[in-house]
C-alpha cells in the first residue's frame, strides 16, 4: 500500500470518518423508471420484429445505451423461428389419426397374426466407398485435443440403386439396378412383378391370407398403386409427411449403412455380394 493512501486514511479518521470507502455521490437521476420500462414492453409486444435502432427512434429523449439497458431489464431475446421441413396442417393430422385408429382396430381384432400379412420395401443408394457415419466417428478426446474433420461423400462417388422387400421375419427380395439407372414408374413395375413371383414361390401360404403392402407416397410408388391393386393386395394408406410409417428407412436400411461403413468395393459384383451377405 502506498504511503499517500495511508496518510489519506489518517486524515479521514481525524475528520471523524469510520469507513475507508468513498461516500456515495448524488450523481444524476436515472431516466430508467417503471413508466419507461412499461412503455418499452408495450412497443415490443405490438411489433416483435423491432430492432434496437428502430426502437430508439420512438424514444428520442434517451440514448441508445439506455435502450439496451431497458431491453435487458425486460429479459427479451430476439430469436429466430424454428425451421421445420414441412407444414403439418390440421387435415394431415386428421388423416394420421384416422389411419392410426385403423391400425389399432385391425391389431386388436386379429392380434399379432395381422403382422404376418404385412410386407414392405424401399430403395437405397449403395456407394462403392462407404464413409463412417457421424455416430461411428465419435471418439473420446480432451477439450484441448485438435478437432478432426470428416468429409461428406462426394457426388462423383460411384453408386447404384438397391431395392429390398421384406416382412417381419425374412428379407424376401434384393434387386439391383444397373449402375447409373434411376427409379421411375417403369422400373418399379418390373420390380413389383419380380416381388410378386417371389411371394408366390416362397410364401404360398400368404395367398390364403390378405397380403398387406406398406409403400410410402413417393412419386414412383404412387404411380404403381394400380399394379398392386391388380395383385389383389391391400395397401396401407400412407398420409403425407409420414416418415415414421416407412420401417425400411428406420430399421433395415439403417443396419445396412452401419454394415457397409468404412468399406471400399472394387466393382459392381462385389457390392452386390456384400449387400446380399448383409441381408442374409
Amino acid at each position: 500500500m502506498s504511503s499517500s493512501m495511508v496518510w489519506r486514511w489518517v486524515r479521514l479518521f481525524n475528520e471523524g470518518h469510520k469507513n475507508v470507502c468513498d461516500d456515495l455521490w448524488s450523481g444524476r437521476l436515472s431516466v430508467v423508471n417503471e413508466d419507461l420500462v412499461r412503455a418499452f414492453e408495450e412497443k415490443i409486444r405490438k411489433n416483435v420484429r423491432f430492432s434496437i435502432t428502430s426502437l430508439s427512434l420512438h424514444f428520442l429523449q434517451i440514448s441508445m445505451a439506455v435502450v439496451k439497458i431497458v431491453s435487458g431489464k425486460l429479459k427479451f431475446l430476439k430469436l429466430c423461428a424454428q425451421w421445420v421441413p414441412k407444414f403439418f396442417t390440421e387435415e394431415h393430422k386428421l388423416k394420421q389419426q384416422a389411419r392410426t385408429l385403423d391400425y389399432q382396430t385391425q391389431f386388436s381384432e386379429e392380434g399379432r397374426n395381422s403382422l404376418s400379412h404385412v410386407v414392405t420395401g424401399n430403395e437405397t443408394l449403395v456407394p462403392h466407398e462407404a464413409p463412417k457415419s457421424k455416430q461411428q466417428s465419435m471418439e473420446w478426446r480432451h477439450t484441448s485435443s485438435p478437432t478432426k474433420t470428416k468429409f461428406k461423400q462426394t457426388t462423383s462417388t460411384p453408386k447404384f440403386t438397391c431395392t429390398i422387400f421384406w416382412d417381419r421375419t425374412v428379407v424376401l427380395l434384393v434387386d439391383f439396378l444397373p449402375q447409373g439407372s434411376t427409379i421411375n414408374a417403369g422400373v418399379c413395375c418390373n420390380t413389383l412383378q419380380k416381388f410378386r413371383r417371389v411371394v408366390h414361390n416362397k410364401l404360398r401360404v400368404m395367398f390364403s391370407w390378405d397380403v398387406v403392402m406398406i409403400h410410402d407416397n413417393t412419386r414412383p410408388h404412387t404411380a404403381v398403386q394400380n399394379v398392386i391393386t391388380t395383385f389383389c393386395w391391400e395397401q396401407f394408406d400412407h398420409p403425407p409427411y409420414s416418415p415414421h410409417l416407412a420401417p425400411s428407412d428406420f430399421h433395415l436400411l439403417q443396419h445396412l449403412k452401419f454394415f457397409l461403413a468404412c468399406q471400399w468395393f472394387h466393382d459392381y459384383s462385389e457390392v452386390k455380394e456384400i449387400v446380399t451377405t448383409c441381408f442374409a
